[in-house]
């Protein structure tokens, strides 16, 4: 009898942690987290200069937004990662324990580019704070040398897609 109901609630413990865990893994908002705290399918995210178009991480909320590229030992070419703020403002970024040299794009909510810094990684305490000279709804982390190959320039116009997750259901969105 002991032998049996020990069987039992183990194999009921068994199912249990099998549904709690597959319920965690296919809940968008653990899914996130999961995935490097960006949002969504990386393939489904783009941004286009011209005739060129990347892939983007996005980095939405302040947690992924404070992250960023922290700690990352490589970007994919002809990717980025696309930081959303709720407002326009001066947006400063810095890059310490960036450990990839990067090209920095603020868009402003025309989808304008409104100011570029290419910037090394920050291998001391105190590290600089580049901040652009006009406002920004959206900043553009690409690895460097990404601007020049492109030819990319301030005034320049681009298009950006991606999945947002409202109440757990993706959107595409084009802005």
């Amino acid at each position: 009898m002991k032998k049996t109901t020990l069987l039992i609630l183990i194999i009921l413990s068994i199912i249990l942690l099998t549904i709690l865990s597959l319920k965690y893994i296919s809940n968008p908002l653990t899914r996130n987290t999961i995935k490097e705290n960006t949002i969504s399918n990386q393939t489904q995210n783009t941004v286009c200069f011209k005739e060129k178009c990347i892939s983007l991480e996005i980095a939405q909320t302040p947690q992924q937004r404070a992250r960023g590229l922290m700690f990352r030992k490589n970007l994919d070419e002809n990717q980025g990662m696309l930081f959303i703020f709720e407002n326009s403002a001066f947006h400063s970024f810095w890059m310490k324990n960036t450990l990839i040299p990067l090209d920095i794009i603020w868009i402003n909510e025309n989808k304008e580019i409104v100011y570029l810094i290419s910037a090394n990684p920050c291998k001391t305490e105190t590290c600089e704070s580049y901040k652009p000279d006009s406002p920004a709804k959206y900043v553009l982390e690409v690895n460097q040398g990404f601007v020049r190959e492109n030819n990319i320039k301030v005034g320049d116009k681009i298009k950006i897609n991606f999945l947002i997750n409202s109440k757990n259901i993706n959107n595409l969105q084009t802005i």
